[in-house]
């Protein structure tokens, strides 16, 4: 592990002067591990075959179609209407990007790592081969909370981990937590009401000098997935609490107390994302039918887990089109009448520190740690029958629609004009950019590979503009992969869940990494009591039979934390209570 090598940014795209020239002038986190995995295509067959790619022979014509095609999808109506609103909460949007931070990074970086550079007018995309031999993630892709944890903490002062100052001093087994502020950096009060409860004002992200003090800086890059992180950190220290209480066998020294917290955090976490996040997001039926019929497509590359380029560039990125220009995020920032202002866009991804929480450019003024009248009201982002009015409470549909600030990422690039910067602050035009720079293969083809019914011309064509219709022409029969699974969304879904295509390309990633993962829920293992004899409890029984059941039964909420009148964490919403960030 090292001390920042880069920066990762939302989606970023990050030269190396830059890097350079941040790490100067701004204190140094940790990263949260310091490794390289595979990044490998799903359908290495398809990936190398020259029909299901766009072509690459007319490259400078492709790119400039691309880029009116992104220039296109981008929706100009403000506010938003409701015909843009899902059935999905919008702490779905802000839970897929956590979770894509904690198994990805570094899709982005192709200009340090495969010697190009996709602002050009005429880059050439990369052979398969080539991307997989040059290309590596800088992230395991396990769900283990690398982003929260680091290489855990400093139980023993002679042998401190790169990520000690995540954690209490004064209970190292605990992680950090910010504490709100009153006043802001000139010493004046913060206006607007407390978030209940009003006495906890232990709700933001630990920081230095402003900065959050975390193991991945692209969980501050906006307010509400800074504020999910904070809600992992809750959620941690409260396991311990719970353990301590609940299970003193494994609380009788920080080792085994913080291996047991932590094992029971991302057991929850890994569970809530397959029967919450999945079944949310995907199709129905999707995750259920891969549950019981097993794996068909993920399968690890030479014993190893690999992150699949279709998944991470392509499939993955539907949540993008899940951005609200607005949200009603609080009592205090909402459009509602007696609020301060609205939450928009520009606002939620200034109040990070990489905006001096409230400072730098255009800013309201700075703070140095999060004010209070910014905690976020967990109540307006997780309730399902809000979402299903289809009114503010919701994300934005799955669809080729996305919302007018994604065309000008207020944190990405040097915010000046260049054309350069202009691109990579555009999320639409970087992402299909990335896809035919990577040889991701078509969505038709990806379709056809998986055994689903192609979309239509006439379904591509469904519902859009005139000047979207233009753009799309050239790409009728070989889709952009990103575009066709929020397209496929769009008109067969009604974009209130992925499509067949991009359901299954997520479950069958997401449910293969997990399932392949020895330590993961799937394999359950009763904690170590009594020095080593560890089914002490079974001795009544059957000793084979038992052994056999150990290596195979699957973890459940059942036999994790409860709430305090007993409730299991189950959904999205329980996790959150018993993190304390969301009222019982």
């Amino acid at each position: 592990m090292q001390n920042l090598p880069f920066e990762f940014s939302h989606g970023g795209y990050i030269k190396e002067d830059t890097v350079q020239q941040r790490i100067a002038l701004r204190p140094t986190t940790t990263q949260a591990i310091d490794v390289e995995t595979d990044f490998d295509y799903l359908f290495p067959d398809i990936a190398k075959d020259p029909n299901s790619l766009l072509p690459a022979d007319n490259n400078q014509d492709v790119i400039d179609k691309l880029k009116k095609l992104g220039e296109a999808i981008i929706d100009r109506q403000d506010p938003e209407s409701e015909d843009t609103n899902s059935t999905i909460p919008p702490v779905y949007t802000y839970w897929g990007q956590f979770i894509d931070h904690d198994i990805t990074a570094n899709t982005d970086r192709a200009v340090t790592d495969l010697k190009t550079d996709i602002t050009k007018d005429d880059f050439t995309p990369l052979s398969p081969d080539f991307v997989t031999d040059n290309l590596k993630n800088l992230r395991r892709p396990t769900f283990d909370l690398d982003s929260v944890y680091g290489d855990g903490p400093t139980l023993n002062p002679k042998n401190p981990t790169e990520a000690k100052d995540f954690y209490r001093e004064d209970d190292p087994v605990k992680l950090k937590v910010g504490q709100n502020a009153e006043q802001n950096a000139k010493g004046e009060p913060v206006p607007g009401s407390k978030i209940p409860p009003v006495e906890d004002l232990s709700r933001d992200l630990p920081r230095n000098n402003k900065i959050a003090t975390i193991g991945d800086s692209r969980n501050d890059e906006n307010l509400i997935v800074a504020q999910f992180h904070t809600a992992f950190l809750r959620f941690h220290n409260a396991v311990v609490d719970w353990v301590r209480k609940n299970e003193p066998k494994n609380a009788q020294d920080n080792k085994r107390l913080f291996l047991r917290a932590q094992t029971l955090v991302r057991w929850h976490y890994q569970w809530l994302v397959v029967n919450d996040f999945l079944k949310t997001v995907t199709a129905r039926g999707t995750v259920d039918s891969i549950l019981r019929d097993g794996l068909k497509f993920y399968h690890p590359r030479n014993g190893n887990l690999f992150m699949p380029l279709e998944f991470s560039v392509a499939a993955y990125r539907f949540g993008h089109s899940m951005v609200r220009a607005a949200y009603d995020y609080n009592r205090n920032f909402t459009d509602q009448p007696g609020a301060l202002t609205d939450a928009t866009f520009f606002l939620l991804f200034t109040f990070t520190g990489k905006r001096d929480l409230g400072g730098g450019e255009n800013g309201p003024g700075p703070s140095n740690t999060l004010p209070f009248n910014w905690i976020i009201e967990w109540d307006r982002f997780v309730n399902k029958e809000s979402a299903a009015k289809r009114q503010r409470n919701s994300a934005r549909k799955i669809d080729t629609h996305l919302a007018f600030p994604l065309s000008d990422l207020i944190n990405e690039g040097s915010g000046g004009e260049d054309p350069i910067q202009k691109l990579l602050r555009h999320l639409a035009k970087r992402n299909l950019l990335r896809g035919y720079f990577l040889s991701i293969p078509t969505g038709q083809s990806l379709a056809d590979k998986l055994g689903i019914k192609k979309l239509t011309v006439e379904e591509l064509k469904q519902g859009n503009s005139a000047n979207l219709n233009e753009a799309l022409e050239p790409f009728l029969e070989k889709t952009p992969a990103w575009y066709y699974i929020l397209k496929e969304s769009e008109v067969r879904a009604k974009g209130d869940s992925l499509g067949e295509v991009g359901s299954r390309i997520v479950a069958e990633t997401i449910i293969g990494l997990i399932k392949n993962d020895p330590s993961s829920y799937f394999y359950e293992r009763e904690p170590v009591h009594d020095h080593g004899r560890e089914r002490d409890r079974e001795r009544d029984h059957n000793h084979d039979h038992d052994r056999e059941r150990d290596h195979n039964r699957v973890w459940n909420p059942s036999k994790g934390v409860k709430l305090p009148n007993g409730g299991e964490i189950r959904v999205i919403n329980d996790f959150l209570k018993f993190a304390g960030v969301l009222p019982a």
